[in-house]
């Protein structure tokens, strides 16, 4: 995959606990602080519109710290409400390891980025040799149930391996520390993986907990 600018070595992040960007998903934005949307705009006068979406966690010492690894996403879809907020989409490229954060003047954080690792994100759409779509479907639709979600099933039924396991891994509703193992998961296939564990335990928690409220 070729592109008309190279990936920077700087990059604006945004901290948003839960929100999870894969690389080939998009995800839409609604942003309305003032900080964020300097942000959008200052991304706007690049060539690259890279925005790296990036996990924030509480550290020991009561800090807001950055987890060090996120996904890169190319503003590619801007509209402004007449109340001066802005919707925007992200594409998701790549991810990225954090290597520090600068120090500057802009109200919204820039990290400092190195994309080794990650080559395979700018390659092709990945495959799943292994994977049991019908025994991961009927564990889904157990979730699903059990949670009191709703979703086309003809549709996910039909769409690739990389589309499906990736939308859910956003879109289920996971704590913002299980969003991040899915996101460093090196293959899809480990991602695929880490999913299937995390809906199971959801489940066997979930009936643990009706146990002890007394609710079976």
């Amino acid at each position: 995959m070729t592109f008309k600018f190279d990936m920077p070595d700087v990059i604006p992040v945004f901290p948003l606990p839960g929100a999870l960007l894969l690389p080939r998903t998009k995800l839409p934005l609604h942003i309305f602080e003032p900080r964020f949307l300097s942000m959008i705009e200052d991304c706007m006068k690049t060539s690259s519109r890279l925005i790296g979406m990036v996990q924030p966690y509480q550290a020991r010492d009561g800090e807001t710290r950055l987890h060090s690894i996120g996904c890169a996403g190319r503003l590619n879809q801007f509209s402004e409400t007449e109340d001066g907020r802005y919707m925007v989409t992200l594409s998701g490229m790549s991810r990225f390891r954090i290597k520090d954060e600068v120090e500057g003047f802009t109200p919204y954080r820039r990290c400092h980025v190195s994309w080794a690792g990650f080559e395979r994100d700018l390659g092709k759409i990945e495959r799943d040799e292994n994977f049991d779509r019908a025994s991961f479907m009927a564990a889904l639709k157990r979730y699903f149930d059990d949670r009191q979600l709703s979703t086309d099933w003809d549709t996910m039924q039909e769409a690739d391996d990389e589309l499906l396991i990736n939308s859910l891994s956003m879109l289920c509703p996971l704590e913002p520390e299980d969003k991040q193992a899915l996101l460093e998961a090196p293959s899809l296939t480990t991602r695929r993986e880490t999913l299937t564990t995390l809906l199971e335990f959801a489940l066997r928690g979930g009936l643990l907990w009706a146990a002890f409220t007394g609710r079976v």
